[in-house]
């Protein structure tokens, strides 16, 4: 049997801090939950899906009892507010038609996207929908990592790569990934792309240092208004 967990969900508690920060009562939780889920799909559709592509790579949530409030963290802050913050607008409308509660959004800008593991696995989406090398993409990105900073990367791809006839893995290994580090900063993401000849799946894990060392940047102590969950030490 494979031992393998989810590097973030691993860490949650310990010292990552949960996407969602809000509590509800039991009768009210799973229609929250839900309303969570559709929130996030509706962000990745609207932004990253379709023009202008905004790069966003986390969504986190918090409630109150009057108002729901959205942090959106983003490569390019300014696609999402648009014109004189005419696009910022119309997704609070919808956002607010869609959950029937007053929204409120923050945007949180990206300064190194290029060892923001979602960010990387898209990239290579894109790419790969462009019938790009599949070896060339995944070495220019692995070396752009390291080259910003990352301490170790790890990208996976399966599937019908290059069109093959038969799915195949192909695995790249750069610098260290301490999986079973708790104290270790591992950013970690699945893409699916939809080709003609298939979907190909792209996993990405990047080790950025340790989180006693420094804070990566304000992610989640600006995204929470809060500090990021204390590790052990």
């Amino acid at each position: 049997m494979g031992q393998k967990t989810n590097p973030f969900g691993f860490r949650v508690g310990v010292t990552e801090a949960h996407k969602s920060r809000w509590f509800a009562p039991k009768a009210l939780f799973g229609e929250l939950l839900v309303e969570d889920y559709k929130i996030r799909k509706f962000i990745d559709k609207r932004l990253n899906r379709t023009p202008p592509y905004a790069a966003v790579s986390d969504v986190y949530i918090e409630r109150t009892r009057e108002e729901l409030s959205v942090i959106v963290k983003t490569a390019r802050p300014g696609q999402v507010v648009g014109l004189k913050g005419a696009e910022i607008e119309r997704l609070t409308k919808d956002l607010e038609a869609l959950t029937g509660r007053k929204v409120g959004i923050k945007i949180i800008e990206i300064k190194n996207p290029e060892i923001v593991a979602r960010l990387i696995g898209e990239s290579m989406a894109e790419q790969i929908k462009k019938r790009a090398n599949y070896r060339r993409v995944v070495k220019q990105r692995a070396e752009g990592a390291m080259q910003n900073g990352a301490k170790g990367i790890r990208i996976l791809m399966a599937g019908r790569l290059g069109g093959a006839e038969l799915a195949r893995t192909f695995d790249t290994r750069l610098g260290s990934i301490p999986l079973s580090t708790l104290q270790a900063n591992i950013d970690f993401s699945i893409t699916h792309v939809e080709t003609t000849y298939g979907i190909i799946g792209i996993k990405v894990w990047v080790y950025k240092g340790l989180f006693e060392q420094a804070e990566d940047d304000t992610t989640t102590n600006a995204a929470g208004g809060r500090a990021r969950a204390r590790g052990r030490r």
